[in-house]
Protein backbone atom coordinates (compact mmCIF):
# COMPACT_ATOMS: atom_id res chain seq x y z
CA UNK A 1 0.00 0.00 0.00
CA UNK A 2 1.50 3.24 -0.24
CA UNK A 3 2.68 2.93 1.92
CA UNK A 4 5.10 5.95 0.87
CA UNK A 5 7.68 4.29 2.96
CA UNK A 6 11.05 5.38 3.75
CA UNK A 7 13.27 3.48 1.05
CA UNK A 8 14.27 6.05 -1.27
CA UNK A 9 12.09 6.78 -4.92
CA UNK A 10 12.63 8.50 -7.58
CA UNK A 11 9.30 9.93 -8.47
CA UNK A 12 8.67 13.08 -10.17
CA UNK A 13 6.84 15.01 -7.73
CA UNK A 14 6.13 13.13 -4.99
CA UNK A 15 5.21 -1.05 1.34
CA UNK A 16 10.10 -21.84 -0.38
CA UNK A 17 10.92 -19.67 -3.81
CA UNK A 18 8.70 -19.57 -7.00
CA UNK A 19 10.86 -19.77 -10.55
CA UNK A 20 11.82 -16.38 -11.98
CA UNK A 21 8.93 -15.25 -14.51
CA UNK A 22 9.91 -14.36 -18.16
CA UNK A 23 9.24 -11.21 -19.32
CA UNK A 24 7.05 -11.22 -22.18
CA UNK A 25 8.61 -9.85 -25.56
CA UNK A 26 6.30 -6.48 -24.77
CA UNK A 27 8.56 -5.33 -22.19
CA UNK A 28 10.56 -3.42 -24.85
CA UNK A 29 12.04 0.44 -24.38
CA UNK A 30 9.88 3.31 -24.27
CA UNK A 31 9.39 4.06 -27.72
CA UNK A 32 7.56 6.93 -28.95
CA UNK A 33 4.54 8.11 -27.28
CA UNK A 34 2.71 6.86 -30.18
CA UNK A 35 4.22 3.19 -29.76
CA UNK A 36 3.26 3.40 -26.11
CA UNK A 37 -0.48 4.47 -26.46
CA UNK A 38 -0.77 1.37 -28.95
CA UNK A 39 1.55 -0.72 -26.63
CA UNK A 40 -0.82 0.34 -23.95
CA UNK A 41 -3.86 0.05 -25.78
CA UNK A 42 -3.56 -3.93 -25.67
CA UNK A 43 -4.15 -3.36 -21.87
CA UNK A 44 -5.98 -0.37 -21.10
CA UNK A 45 -9.06 1.32 -22.90
CA UNK A 46 -10.52 5.03 -22.04
CA UNK A 47 -8.19 6.39 -20.05
CA UNK A 48 -9.30 9.20 -18.01
CA UNK A 49 -7.93 11.38 -14.71
CA UNK A 50 -10.21 10.97 -12.16
CA UNK A 51 -8.37 13.28 -9.58
CA UNK A 52 -8.40 17.05 -9.65
CA UNK A 53 -7.61 20.40 -8.08
CA UNK A 54 -5.30 19.12 -5.15
CA UNK A 55 -1.11 19.52 -5.78
CA UNK A 56 -0.80 15.88 -5.63
CA UNK A 57 -3.51 12.65 -5.51
CA UNK A 58 -2.33 8.91 -5.10
CA UNK A 59 -3.09 5.71 -3.93
CA UNK A 60 -6.94 5.13 -4.77
CA UNK A 61 -8.90 2.10 -3.61
CA UNK A 62 -12.71 1.35 -4.96
CA UNK A 63 -16.05 0.73 -2.54
CA UNK A 64 -17.30 -2.46 -2.55
CA UNK A 65 -19.86 -1.09 -5.19
CA UNK A 66 -17.30 0.59 -7.57
CA UNK A 67 -18.91 3.79 -7.60
CA UNK A 68 -16.53 5.84 -5.03
CA UNK A 69 -12.73 5.81 -4.36
CA UNK A 70 -10.41 7.20 -1.26
CA UNK A 71 -7.40 8.36 -1.66
CA UNK A 72 -4.90 10.47 -0.12
CA UNK A 73 -3.86 13.82 -1.40
CA UNK A 74 -1.82 17.44 -0.32
CA UNK A 75 -4.04 19.76 0.20
CA UNK A 76 -3.91 23.09 -0.65
CA UNK A 77 -1.01 24.54 1.14
CA UNK A 78 -0.70 21.94 3.81
CA UNK A 79 2.42 19.85 3.34
CA UNK A 80 1.23 16.61 4.49
CA UNK A 81 -0.96 13.88 3.01
CA UNK A 82 -4.86 13.33 4.03
CA UNK A 83 -7.62 11.15 3.24
CA UNK A 84 -10.45 12.10 0.82
CA UNK A 85 -13.77 10.53 -0.44
CA UNK A 86 -14.86 11.39 -3.76
CA UNK A 87 -17.47 9.61 -5.84
CA UNK A 88 -16.08 8.33 -9.73
CA UNK A 89 -18.96 10.45 -11.09
CA UNK A 90 -17.78 13.91 -9.50
CA UNK A 91 -14.84 15.87 -8.87
CA UNK A 92 -15.13 17.31 -5.63
CA UNK A 93 -13.77 15.07 -2.50
CA UNK A 94 -14.42 15.00 1.02
CA UNK A 95 -11.36 15.14 3.59
CA UNK A 96 -12.16 12.70 6.14
CA UNK A 97 -8.94 12.55 8.01
CA UNK A 98 -8.33 14.54 10.99
CA UNK A 99 -6.71 17.38 9.25
CA UNK A 100 -3.32 17.77 11.07
CA UNK A 101 -0.37 15.63 10.31
CA UNK A 102 0.65 12.61 8.00
CA UNK A 103 -2.04 10.43 6.86
CA UNK A 104 -1.53 7.29 4.50
CA UNK A 105 -3.22 4.15 3.43
CA UNK A 106 -6.65 4.52 3.39
CA UNK A 107 -9.49 1.28 2.75
CA UNK A 108 -13.01 0.71 2.72
CA UNK A 109 -14.54 -1.52 4.63
CA UNK A 110 -16.49 -4.87 3.03
CA UNK A 111 -19.76 -3.39 3.45
CA UNK A 112 -18.63 0.46 2.48
CA UNK A 113 -20.01 2.22 5.75
CA UNK A 114 -16.49 2.68 6.97
CA UNK A 115 -12.82 3.53 6.10
CA UNK A 116 -9.93 2.26 7.43
CA UNK A 117 -6.48 4.62 7.31
CA UNK A 118 -3.44 5.71 9.47
CA UNK A 119 -2.98 8.83 11.08
CA UNK A 120 0.34 10.58 12.91
CA UNK A 121 -2.29 13.63 14.05
CA UNK A 122 -1.71 12.58 17.59
CA UNK A 123 1.75 13.50 17.17
CA UNK A 124 2.98 16.04 19.97
CA UNK A 125 5.92 17.36 17.72
CA UNK A 126 3.25 18.37 14.51
CA UNK A 127 3.96 22.16 14.50
CA UNK A 128 8.02 21.43 14.27
CA UNK A 129 7.49 18.46 11.36
CA UNK A 130 4.74 21.04 9.48
CA UNK A 131 7.07 24.18 10.04
CA UNK A 132 10.23 21.81 8.09
CA UNK A 133 8.18 20.60 5.52
CA UNK A 134 7.07 23.85 5.09
CA UNK A 135 10.46 25.19 4.87
CA UNK A 136 11.68 22.61 2.48
CA UNK A 137 8.46 23.47 0.07
CA UNK A 138 9.62 27.13 -0.07
CA UNK A 139 13.26 25.87 -1.09
CA UNK A 140 11.85 24.61 -4.40
CA UNK A 141 12.81 22.00 -6.20
CA UNK A 142 12.82 18.24 -6.77
CA UNK A 143 14.38 16.09 -4.11
CA UNK A 144 13.88 12.31 -3.71
CA UNK A 145 10.95 11.00 -2.09
CA UNK A 146 11.19 9.58 1.30
CA UNK A 147 9.06 8.57 3.60
CA UNK A 148 9.37 8.51 7.73
CA UNK A 149 8.26 5.75 10.34
CA UNK A 150 6.39 7.83 12.02
CA UNK A 151 6.47 6.33 15.38
CA UNK A 152 3.03 8.26 15.77
CA UNK A 153 1.08 6.57 13.10
CA UNK A 154 -2.06 4.37 13.94
CA UNK A 155 -4.62 3.01 12.54
CA UNK A 156 -8.09 4.40 12.57
CA UNK A 157 -11.63 3.79 10.81
CA UNK A 158 -13.88 6.56 10.38
CA UNK A 159 -17.30 6.61 9.11
CA UNK A 160 -17.77 7.33 5.19
CA UNK A 161 -18.63 10.94 5.79
CA UNK A 162 -15.55 11.97 8.24
CA UNK A 163 -17.83 11.21 11.56
CA UNK A 164 -16.95 8.98 13.88
CA UNK A 165 -13.15 8.63 14.17
CA UNK A 166 -12.10 5.45 16.18
CA UNK A 167 -8.42 3.88 16.87
CA UNK A 168 -7.80 0.38 16.63
CA UNK A 169 -4.11 0.36 17.45
CA UNK A 170 -2.38 2.19 20.02
CA UNK A 171 1.23 0.68 20.34
CA UNK A 172 4.46 2.04 20.33
CA UNK A 173 5.83 2.87 16.72
CA UNK A 174 4.88 2.75 13.31
CA UNK A 175 1.19 0.92 12.48
CA UNK A 176 0.49 1.73 9.11
CA UNK A 177 -0.24 0.04 5.44
CA UNK A 178 -4.01 -1.33 6.48
CA UNK A 179 -6.33 -3.87 4.22
CA UNK A 180 -9.43 -6.05 4.99
CA UNK A 181 -10.07 -9.59 4.33
CA UNK A 182 -12.52 -10.19 2.00
CA UNK A 183 -14.97 -11.49 5.07
CA UNK A 184 -13.61 -8.70 6.25
CA UNK A 185 -12.85 -10.23 10.08
CA UNK A 186 -9.37 -9.77 9.38
CA UNK A 187 -7.15 -6.55 8.87
CA UNK A 188 -3.47 -7.17 7.15
CA UNK A 189 -0.77 -4.17 8.33
CA UNK A 190 2.84 -2.92 8.73
CA UNK A 191 4.08 -2.03 12.64
CA UNK A 192 7.80 -1.67 14.16
CA UNK A 193 6.24 -2.58 16.98
CA UNK A 194 8.90 -5.11 17.54
CA UNK A 195 11.64 -2.77 16.29
CA UNK A 196 11.76 -3.17 12.49
CA UNK A 197 8.58 -3.33 10.07
CA UNK A 198 6.58 -6.93 9.70
CA UNK A 199 3.62 -7.62 8.92
CA UNK A 200 0.91 -8.27 11.39
CA UNK A 201 -2.77 -9.10 11.85
CA UNK A 202 -5.57 -8.60 14.14
CA UNK A 203 -9.54 -8.97 13.81
CA UNK A 204 -11.26 -5.82 12.60
CA UNK A 205 -11.78 -3.98 16.01
CA UNK A 206 -8.22 -4.22 16.98
CA UNK A 207 -8.27 -6.80 18.59
CA UNK A 208 -6.38 -10.34 18.85
CA UNK A 209 -2.95 -9.08 16.88
CA UNK A 210 -0.63 -11.35 15.91
CA UNK A 211 3.14 -11.47 13.92
CA UNK A 212 3.14 -12.50 10.41
CA UNK A 213 6.46 -11.93 9.32
CA UNK A 214 9.57 -11.69 11.69
CA UNK A 215 12.32 -11.08 9.03
CA UNK A 216 15.07 -8.32 8.82
CA UNK A 217 13.96 -5.97 6.41
CA UNK A 218 11.05 -4.01 5.65
CA UNK A 219 7.90 -6.41 4.84
CA UNK A 220 4.75 -3.76 3.90
CA UNK A 221 1.98 -3.22 1.96
CA UNK A 222 0.06 -6.23 2.52
CA UNK A 223 -3.53 -7.77 0.75
CA UNK A 224 -5.32 -10.65 1.10
CA UNK A 225 -5.79 -12.82 -1.94
CA UNK A 226 -9.32 -13.53 -2.64
CA UNK A 227 -9.80 -16.51 -0.83
CA UNK A 228 -8.38 -15.31 2.03
CA UNK A 229 -5.42 -17.89 1.97
CA UNK A 230 -2.98 -15.80 1.59
CA UNK A 231 -1.21 -12.44 1.61
CA UNK A 232 0.79 -10.62 -0.76
CA UNK A 233 3.42 -8.17 0.01
CA UNK A 234 6.71 -6.09 -0.67
CA UNK A 235 10.10 -6.42 1.16
CA UNK A 236 13.32 -5.55 0.55
CA UNK A 237 15.17 -8.25 3.16
CA UNK A 238 17.01 -9.58 0.82
CA UNK A 239 18.64 -6.24 -0.33
CA UNK A 240 17.69 -2.76 1.27
CA UNK A 241 15.63 -0.32 -1.11
CA UNK A 242 14.84 -2.75 -3.63
CA UNK A 243 11.68 -4.37 -2.65
CA UNK A 244 10.90 -7.65 -4.48
CA UNK A 245 7.58 -9.94 -4.26
CA UNK A 246 6.27 -12.19 -1.62
CA UNK A 247 3.01 -14.51 -0.74
CA UNK A 248 2.58 -15.77 2.81
CA UNK A 249 0.25 -18.29 4.27
CA UNK A 250 -2.12 -16.71 6.74
CA UNK A 251 -0.96 -18.66 8.93
CA UNK A 252 2.43 -17.71 8.27
CA UNK A 253 3.64 -21.36 7.85
CA UNK A 254 4.57 -21.11 3.86
CA UNK A 255 6.08 -18.39 2.19
CA UNK A 256 6.67 -17.90 -1.67
CA UNK A 257 9.07 -15.39 -3.47
CA UNK A 258 7.54 -13.83 -6.34
CA UNK A 259 11.07 -11.87 -8.18
CA UNK A 260 14.50 -12.16 -7.76
CA UNK A 261 15.78 -9.25 -9.59
CA UNK A 262 17.87 -7.33 -6.89
CA UNK A 263 18.14 -4.36 -9.61
CA UNK A 264 14.34 -3.33 -9.85
CA UNK A 265 12.33 -1.96 -7.37
CA UNK A 266 9.04 -3.98 -7.03
CA UNK A 267 6.01 -2.06 -5.51
CA UNK A 268 2.57 -2.28 -4.57
CA UNK A 269 1.06 -5.71 -5.35
CA UNK A 270 -2.60 -6.34 -5.50
CA UNK A 271 -4.79 -9.01 -6.54
CA UNK A 272 -7.69 -9.37 -9.74
CA UNK A 273 -10.22 -10.29 -8.31
CA UNK A 274 -10.62 -13.16 -9.94
CA UNK A 275 -7.16 -14.49 -8.52
CA UNK A 276 -5.53 -15.33 -11.65
CA UNK A 277 -3.19 -12.23 -11.65
CA UNK A 278 -1.79 -9.38 -9.69
CA UNK A 279 -0.85 -5.98 -10.70
CA UNK A 280 2.69 -4.06 -9.46
CA UNK A 281 4.67 -1.41 -10.36
CA UNK A 282 8.32 -2.37 -11.48
CA UNK A 283 11.45 0.21 -12.19
CA UNK A 284 14.65 -0.49 -13.32
CA UNK A 285 17.45 0.63 -11.28
CA UNK A 286 20.03 -1.24 -13.11
CA UNK A 287 21.40 1.86 -14.75
CA UNK A 288 20.90 3.99 -11.40
CA UNK A 289 18.15 5.99 -9.86
CA UNK A 290 17.88 8.71 -12.32
CA UNK A 291 17.27 6.55 -15.34
CA UNK A 292 14.37 4.30 -12.74
CA UNK A 293 10.68 4.86 -14.39
CA UNK A 294 8.18 3.01 -12.58
CA UNK A 295 5.56 1.01 -15.15
CA UNK A 296 2.57 -1.75 -14.48
CA UNK A 297 3.02 -4.93 -14.37
CA UNK A 298 1.04 -8.04 -14.66
CA UNK A 299 2.02 -11.68 -13.17
CA UNK A 300 -0.33 -15.39 -13.58
CA UNK A 301 -0.48 -16.73 -10.35
CA UNK A 302 -2.43 -19.91 -8.93
CA UNK A 303 -2.45 -20.01 -5.16
CA UNK A 304 -4.78 -23.34 -5.17
CA UNK A 305 -2.68 -25.07 -2.24
CA UNK A 306 0.51 -23.91 -3.05
CA UNK A 307 0.92 -20.02 -4.10
CA UNK A 308 2.82 -20.14 -7.38
CA UNK A 309 3.71 -16.92 -10.09
CA UNK A 310 3.66 -17.58 -13.96
CA UNK A 311 4.37 -15.07 -16.72
CA UNK A 312 4.94 -11.50 -16.49
CA UNK A 313 3.43 -8.87 -18.82
CA UNK A 314 3.94 -5.06 -19.00
CA UNK A 315 1.35 -2.46 -18.72
CA UNK A 316 2.21 1.20 -19.09
CA UNK A 317 4.87 2.14 -21.65
CA UNK A 318 4.32 5.83 -20.60
CA UNK A 319 7.34 8.11 -20.00
CA UNK A 320 5.63 9.53 -16.59
CA UNK A 321 5.69 7.28 -13.46
CA UNK A 322 3.00 4.64 -12.89
CA UNK A 323 2.59 3.22 -9.56
CA UNK A 324 -0.01 1.72 -7.26
CA UNK A 325 -2.32 -0.17 -9.66
CA UNK A 326 -6.10 -1.74 -8.00
CA UNK A 327 -8.54 -3.55 -9.91
CA UNK A 328 -12.12 -2.61 -9.06
CA UNK A 329 -14.15 -5.11 -7.59
CA UNK A 330 -15.87 -6.37 -10.63
CA UNK A 331 -12.30 -6.42 -12.29
CA UNK A 332 -13.05 -4.54 -15.01
CA UNK A 333 -11.29 -1.10 -14.43
CA UNK A 334 -7.62 -0.46 -13.32
CA UNK A 335 -6.86 2.80 -11.09
CA UNK A 336 -3.61 3.73 -10.19
CA UNK A 337 -0.93 7.01 -9.35
CA UNK A 338 0.29 8.72 -12.28
CA UNK A 339 2.25 11.73 -13.20
CA UNK A 340 1.00 11.62 -16.90
CA UNK A 341 -1.33 14.46 -16.25
CA UNK A 342 -0.59 17.79 -18.03
CA UNK A 343 0.96 19.65 -15.26
CA UNK A 344 3.22 16.69 -14.26
CA UNK A 345 1.20 16.15 -10.62
CA UNK A 346 0.65 13.07 -9.27
CA UNK A 347 -3.28 12.21 -10.13
CA UNK A 348 -5.34 9.26 -10.09
CA UNK A 349 -5.96 7.73 -13.19
CA UNK A 350 -8.53 4.68 -14.49
CA UNK A 351 -8.82 2.57 -17.49
CA UNK A 352 -10.85 -0.34 -19.22
CA UNK A 353 -9.22 -3.28 -18.06
CA UNK A 354 -8.77 -5.64 -21.27
CA UNK A 355 -6.31 -7.75 -19.83
CA UNK A 356 -4.59 -8.04 -22.91
CA UNK A 357 -5.72 -11.14 -24.40
CA UNK A 358 -5.49 -11.73 -28.04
Amino acid sequence: MLSLHRFLLILAGFACCAAMSTIRADDASQGSSTESAEAEGKHLANLRQVTFGLPRAGEGYFSPDGESIVYQAYPVGYPFYQIYVQRLDERVPLRISPGRGRTTCAYFTRDGSRILFASAHTNPDMEQNEAKARELAAAGGRRRYEWDFDEHMDIYTVNADGTDLQRLTDSEGYDAEGSYSHDGKQIVFTSTRDGDPDLYVMDANGSNVRQLTNVDGYDGGPFFSPDDNWIIFRSDRDKEHMLQLFAISVDGKHEVQLTHDLNTVNWAPYFHPSGDDIVWARADYSRGPMFANFDLYTMDVSFDGEFSGGEVTRITFDESADVLPVFSPDGNKLMWTSTRSEDGTSQLWIADWLRGEE
